[in-house]
């Protein structure tokens, strides 16, 4: 069975992400998301599945001085992940802290395919910018979306 892992950040990507949890008991699949309150009842769904990274917010002041230090801490984890999880695949839908797990994945030698979020259907995201460069797949769920990422597969919306 092919060890999928699924990783997104807090909020509206994870919830993206969570629409594909029909998928989950095809694989043995794990979780990966920022550690907030509100992803903890994750761990209730999904017993043992679950794993964290620090959350990245970088909205504020006083959270761009600090988000170079969560950033690096996260490549940490994110290192640590990977060789515990031996994921075969990384599925993403963003966001700014995938980056480092989609690096690793690419550098392990995994495939990495990465959703582009239905939030954007005018502009790439930076994720997605970066990302779509060395993704196996990439998809946009708006055709529109294309025109940014020509390579991309068109799969349409999630919800």
């Amino acid at each position: 069975m092919k060890k999928v892992m699924f990783i997104a950040s807090t909020g509206g990507h994870l919830n993206e992400l969570l629409q594909l949890s029909p998928c989950f008991k095809k694989y043995d699949y794990s979780i990966v998301t920022e550690k907030t309150k509100s992803n903890m009842s994750l761990r209730d769904k999904h017993p043992g599945k679950v794993h964290y990274i620090i959350s990245g917010t970088y909205t504020t002041f006083k959270a761009k001085l600090i988000y170079p230090f969560k950033l690096f801490a996260n490549c940490w984890i994110s290192l640590y992940l990977m060789l515990k999880i031996r994921p075969d695949v990384v599925v993403t839908t963003g966001s700014h802290n995938v980056g480092p797990m989609c690096c690793l994945a690419k550098i392990f030698g995994k495939k990495v395919i990465f959703i582009e979020t239905f939030a954007n259907n005018s502009s790439p995201t930076k994720a997605g910018r970066l990302i779509y460069k060395f993704a196996d797949h990439f998809i946009v769920q708006w055709e529109s979306m294309l025109e940014h990422y020509p390579d991309a597969i068109y799969g349409g919306w999630i919800y």
